[in-house]
């Protein structure tokens, strides 16, 4: 199986963002990745449902959405109706872990966690079986064009005899630094979805970018 790659909207040129949005439908990408911030749970703020009608009315992608907001429960409905794929908490905003995920998954979206770099990966012992996605934090979340967390890499080892020794079913995927460099190692540690921003979307060829990445 090859790669899974879901390229980070918030690297696109919101100046002419149905460009970008044609560009992803036109690419061997498998999911467009959106990262909804709220100003309290990260320090920043990125976009709102306004843009994601627009978002999910051009895109053709299925769409992966990671909640860094605090009681990200809140909007399960919302995403919902735009067609949301995967719904992606945090686990250090959740205070009834289990009952979100119950929820994410009674609106028929595949249910992920979110795990900041400081947060250890047993922390999952007890939600790891009923999981679809477990989303590594490869730099500290809330801006875009960080510098990758080497550690990440035995985090995604671990994640990887977790999910064996439990019979999970669960994709590990990883965001932040991912680029031409760090994206093999990732690979190889056992990731299997890459969210990629500016490697993606800054590159001379959008599309070429994405093709290399699924070939790791």
């Amino acid at each position: 199986m090859s790669t899974i790659v879901a390229p980070s909207l918030l690297s696109a040129d919101f100046g002419d963002l149905r460009k970008d949005l044609e560009m992803i439908n036109r690419s061997e990408a498998d999911w467009l990745h959106l990262d909804i911030m709220d100003g309290v749970f990260v320090p920043n703020i990125s976009f709102g449902f306004p843009v994601l009608k627009y978002v999910a009315q051009y895109c053709k992608k299925p769409l992966d959405v990671h909640l860094m907001t605090v009681q990200p429960e809140k909007f399960l409905d919302r995403f919902h109706e735009l067609g949301t794929a995967i719904y992606n908490v945090h686990f250090e905003a959740c205070m009834h872990l289990n009952r979100v995920i119950y929820e994410i998954k009674q609106r028929g979206m595949k249910a992920a966690v979110t795990l900041n770099p400081s947060t250890p990966v047993s922390m999952l012992n007890d939600v790891i079986a009923d999981l679809d996605m477990v989303l590594i934090m490869t730099v500290n979340p809330g801006f875009g064009g960080q510098k990758f967390i080497e550690h990440s890499i035995a985090k995604v080892k671990e994640l990887r005899r977790l999910i064996t020794q439990t019979d999970s079913k669960a994709l590990i995927q990883v965001d932040g630094g991912v680029n031409f460099e760090t994206a093999p190692r990732l690979v190889k540690a056992g990731v299997d979805v890459l969210v990629s921003g500016s490697t993606i979307f800054l590159a001379p060829d959008p599309e070429e970018a994405i093709r290399t990445l699924k070939k790791l």
